[in-house]
């Protein structure tokens, strides 16, 4: 009996302090748990914005050469200048914010092999830039008017062919990576059918060629056996294979050194250069974590977007302003521009004054009048031509009657007396006629918009002040009844 009782009494003993140990080892195991889930979560959504640009520009890559054939909508074969021959319209989702200021010719380049010289034409009193992008979607070199771009043949090489013996006459550019994207903008007037013939022209004399068959007469890309104008629309990856096929792109092209730290704290949590998350071994809840940090990227990204807009909002007018082009270790500020505007040029060849709200923070939408009063002298300060452009949130042009999405400085605007002029923006067309002169139209009902103010060429004594807020800003946007 007493053995007994002793014997009873140490198994609830036992049981007791085993459950307690439980209980505490649980609390323990549930706190690192969770930890690791939030280190996961955090590092993965930094490497969201880190990789937004590489995987996007694989995702537009892909797009755009998918086709073997030129199709007149910059789709077509790599190494080769495939030209937009008309104006887009709001069926045309292949590029975000595209302009209606200019046609474009698009070229992905690739370097691997040998490098490509272009050939840059004649072009008289006509803006065009022909900009060169990095993977990375860094602007790093422009030829155009800007710049005083002299006609000729320029060979633009990779990191591997510094060194090439280059044709006499022939200029060299140095590529830091083996892919290269060129988006060439040239003015035209999409109301002149003339003009853009004359745009088609210098399209087709825009060319590149391979150094080995430069010289050589009548030289032409071989074609096709057969004809594919199937186009591929790849989605960006989703979950973990978000950050495999990072780790493949930054394998292929290596980051720059200045990204050292960054990827010193991404490899924590299997993202780097050949890394893969999903084969590294790491614990289920910092993969769960990052699995919803890929799910979560995007409406972070649009968050940073809205951070960023109301930081320059008072400065800017209701606008947001930033550089574009060059981004160095600012990740966010780059991932933020592939979003709203892939492919931005830099800030001496064009600025982007950007907004989706009313002076008041409330979100623009068709079913409200808007109005623009900008007084005599205050309309933006371009060189070569400005204009205004009506998007969606995604950033394509809205359909609407009048086929009419973009307000130009050389459209037939009605200027009042004193040399002011009122824009108008609304759904339905003003029936007066000087302000349907001077009419955007929104989309129908609720849908939201945002507006692009773009300078083309601006003055260089005014680049700094529109950028931080002490010289021109965009016109105030009044809801009106």
């Amino acid at each position: 009996m007493k053995t007994g009782f002793r014997n009873g009494f140490g198994r609830v003993v036992s049981v007791t302090v085993l459950a307690a140990v439980a209980v505490f080892a649980g609390a323990g195991t549930a706190a690192a748990s969770q930890a690791d889930y939030e280190k996961g979560y955090e590092l993965g959504i930094d490497a969201y914005k880190y990789g937004l640009p590489l995987l996007t520009m694989k995702k537009t890559y892909v797009n755009q050469t998918s086709v073997n054939v030129p199709t007149g909508q910059g789709f077509g074969p790599a190494n080769r200048f495939n030209a937009v021959r008309e104006f887009v319209d709001p069926s045309d989702r292949s590029v975000v914010a595209p302009n209606y200021d200019t046609l474009y010719s698009i070229a992905w380049i690739n370097l691997k092999k040998q490098p490509k010289v272009l050939h840059v034409p004649k072009v008289r009193n006509r803006f065009f830039v022909i900009p060169l992008y990095s993977p990375y979607t860094e602007n790093f070199r422009n030829l155009g008017s800007v710049n005083g771009t002299k006609p000729g043949d320029y060979a633009i090489v990779g990191p591997k062919q510094r060194h090439v013996k280059l044709p006499a006459g022939v200029k060299r550019i140095k590529s830091p990576y083996n892919r290269v994207w060129i988006i060439e903008r040239i003015f035209a007037k999409p109301e002149s059918q003339k003009d853009i013939q004359k745009v088609h022209k210098i399209q087709d004399r825009t060319t590149l060629t391979p150094l080995s068959k430069y010289g050589k007469k009548n030289w032409k890309p071989k074609k096709p056996k057969r004809t594919d104008t199937t186009v591929d629309d790849p989605g960006l990856p989703e979950g973990l294979a978000y950050f495999n096929k990072l780790g493949i792109q930054l394998r292929k092209f290596p980051p720059p050194a200045a990204d050292d730290a960054e990827l010193e704290r991404l490899a924590e949590v299997g993202i780097g250069p050949g890394m893969k998350p999903s084969e590294a071994g790491l614990d289920p809840d910092t993969l769960r974590g990052l699995a919803d940090a890929a799910a979560d990227g995007p409406a972070s990204a649009e968050s940073d977007l809205t951070a960023a807009y109301l930081a320059g909002f008072n400065a800017h007018n209701g606008y947001m302003v930033i550089p574009t082009g060059k981004y160095g270790t600012d990740y966010e500020l780059r991932a933020l521009v592939t979003k709203v505007g892939l492919g931005a040029l830099r800030p001496n060849q064009a600025i982007y004054p950007f907004t989706q709200m009313d002076r008041n923070l409330n979100p623009l939408v068709g079913s409200k009048k808007y109005a623009m009063h900008i007084p005599e002298g205050k309309l933006p300060p371009a060189r070569a031509f400005w204009s205004l452009t009506l998007y969606d949130l995604e950033g394509f042009f809205v359909p609407n009657q009048a086929d009419r999405y973009a307000i130009h400085d050389r459209t037939d605007l009605y200027f009042n007396p004193d040399g002011s002029l009122d824009l108008y923006l609304q759904n339905t067309e003003p029936s007066d006629p000087d302000r349907a002169r001077n009419w955007l139209p929104t989309p129908a009902g609720d849908g939201r918009f945002r507006l692009i103010w773009r300078m083309f060429s601006p003055k260089p004594g005014k680049i700094s002040g529109i950028l931080d807020g002490t010289g021109w800003t965009g016109p105030t946007i009044t809801s009106v009844p």
